[in-house]
């Protein structure tokens, strides 16, 4: 009977060392990097726009975030997407895409021969565009998509890389529109498209600085904040795991969580523990009446986060976070401008929240004036809003 004892325990220990190695070694695999090649978009010049032609250049970068794998890139190739106020029929586009590797030069023929790119370095991607055509001038946005190949550890993976480049500028010198307020008349701010190629501060340098005075608050929506900070990602790269996909449905129709693209998007961001913990003990909550205790504890992007058709095109396609280090941003802006600023979250529901402001006294005045929503939930393209208080 010893013996028999013996042998089970001895059997049932074998048992659970291979089930706790098999456990380690699914969660070693979990944590692999895989094809994790990221598109870069880099920097953009328009070389030349005439009544029948433009020319935009960018001078892009493919970067390998593993530490240690090495990725292939096969094949890759390009499209463009023409936005404007009126109609685009009939404009051609001719895409010419040219390997800057750092270790080899491109072929004559324009062929993309396969390249590799080793952990933690880069190559570089020049990607021409030539539009040609009738009523170039109407053209006011540039959209490309980049389609790359990737082929590694993880087998062989499609991926898009994005850049949204503007050609349309708004004259900064227009007479400005000032709505009146009871505590402060305020100014929406038309710009240009903001992206990945905009610093906040120096949108306010060319845009505000023109009609502002000593005294002026300077506020920008914190949704236009988050894509200068490129925090946006195209759902195809969202990949859902079993906890978003089982607790989107529970939030309201019209929540940015309601999706699961959307709230995995949380779920990376701030952890899948955090957000399955803050949903259960939110459950509760709710159940005794104290609802919006899920935002509370699952992070600070359970608020912000907007899914698609939350902003304007074509962000419209993108899942947008919050932005980061709203603080620093406004204390930047007073530091270069001498205005005091505020990043805020505005919707139509007069709403009004301040992510940071350079000083709370002002919070009040912008509660007051910005209830209207003056900067408009469509496509206004007013991000910036310029608040002037009214002396008392």
């Amino acid at each position: 009977m010893a013996i028999a004892t013996g042998i089970a325990i001895g059997a049932g220990a074998v048992v659970g060392a291979i089930g706790l190695g098999l456990l380690g070694f699914e969660a070693k695999y979990r944590q692999r990097q895989g094809n994790d090649l990221v598109f870069k978009p880099g920097q953009w010049e328009t070389i030349e726009r005439s009544a029948d032609r433009v020319l935009l250049v960018g001078e892009t970068e493919l970067y390998n975030a593993t530490d240690a794998l090495e990725i292939m890139i096969p094949e890759v190739s390009a499209e463009v997407t023409l936005l404007g106020g009126d109609d685009l029929h009939g404009i051609q586009s001719d895409i010419r895409i040219t390997p800057q590797h750092p270790d080899a030069p491109a072929r004559e023929d324009g062929y993309w021969f396969a390249y590799i790119v080793k952990a933690k370095h880069s190559t570089g991607v020049k990607i021409s565009i030539e539009l040609t055509g009738a009523n170039l001038e109407r053209i006011k946005t540039v959209w490309l998509r980049f389609n790359y190949m990737t082929y590694g550890p993880a087998g062989r993976i499609p991926k898009i890389g994005h850049a949204v480049v503007p050609l349309d500028y708004p004259d900064r010198n227009a007479p400005p529109n000032w709505l009146d307020r009871d505590r402060a008349q305020v100014f929406p701010v038309k710009t240009h498209l903001l992206t990945h190629l905009d610093d906040p501060v120096e949108v306010v340098c060319r845009y505000v600085l023109p009609h502002s005075q000593e005294g002026d608050i300077v506020t920008i929506g914190e949704t236009p904040v988050a894509i200068m900070q490129q925090r946006w990602r195209y759902p195809a790269d969202v990949k859902p795991g079993w906890l978003a996909k089982r607790l989107c449905y529970f939030f309201l129709p019209t929540s940015s969580l309601a999706t699961v693209c959307g709230l995995q998007t949380l779920v990376d961001v701030s952890g899948a523990w955090r957000v399955g913990l803050a949903f259960a003990i939110g459950a509760i909550a709710k159940i005794f009446g104290r609802p919006g205790v899920f935002y509370q504890l699952a992070g600070e992007q359970a608020r912000l986060i907007d899914d698609v058709t939350g902003t304007l095109p074509p962000y419209d396609r993108f899942i947008v976070l919050g932005p980061a280090d709203a603080q620093g941003l406004v204390n930047r802006i007073k530091r270069d401008t001498g205005l005091e600023a505020a990043v805020v979250d505005v919707n139509d529901l007069k709403a009004v929240k301040v992510l940071a402001s350079s000083s709370s006294k002002i919070d009040g005045v912008l509660q007051d004036a910005l209830r209207s929503n003056p900067a408009g939930n469509a496509d206004e393209q007013t991000p910036v809003v310029l608040v002037r208080p009214k002396l008392r």
